[in-house]
């Protein structure tokens, strides 16, 4: 067989893969090569996270003052990663791991991370609207 026609065989399975490609990206479909994995656990949205806040919240002072603090610190981003100081989360515990005492789901809950920053802001400053006004004259808490 000449050596062009070997090039030809080798290349259509390339061009049918290379327009599979194409169009299952146009689908919005991914392609990837070796074995599948497990997908990790998707992040809630930061509307999820704030209407679980709200839920968790009840008075609504602290949940303004909890709010501010998130939207400052996370923008509702439950997977934030600051990466000068490595702070995550919510509310941008350092190190992220400390939110572990209150669930081993941290990472990727926002309801644990919401219940971690309540017990921080209540034991250090005794509510999240005392936790705003240390924020709010320091730009941090």
């Amino acid at each position: 067989m000449p050596f062009s026609t070997r090039v030809r065989r080798i290349a259509s399975p390339k061009t049918a893969l290379t327009g599979a490609a194409v169009a299952a990206a146009t689908t919005g479909m991914v392609l990837a090569a070796g074995p599948a994995q497990a997908a990790s656990p998707t992040v809630a949205t930061s509307a999820s996270a704030k209407a679980t806040a709200q839920k968790m919240i009840h008075n609504d002072a602290q949940f303004k003052a909890f709010s501010k603090i998130v939207e400052h610190e996370s923008g509702w981003n439950a997977a934030a990663t600051n990466s000068s100081s490595g702070a995550y989360g919510l509310v941008q515990a350092l190190p992220g791991s400390k939110m572990a005492s209150a669930g081993a789901d941290w990472k990727t809950n926002p309801k644990t991370q919401i219940k971690w920053g309540l017990d921080y802001m209540n034991s250090r400053y005794g509510s999240p609207t005392a936790a705003w006004s240390f924020w709010q004259a320091n730009g941090w808490y």
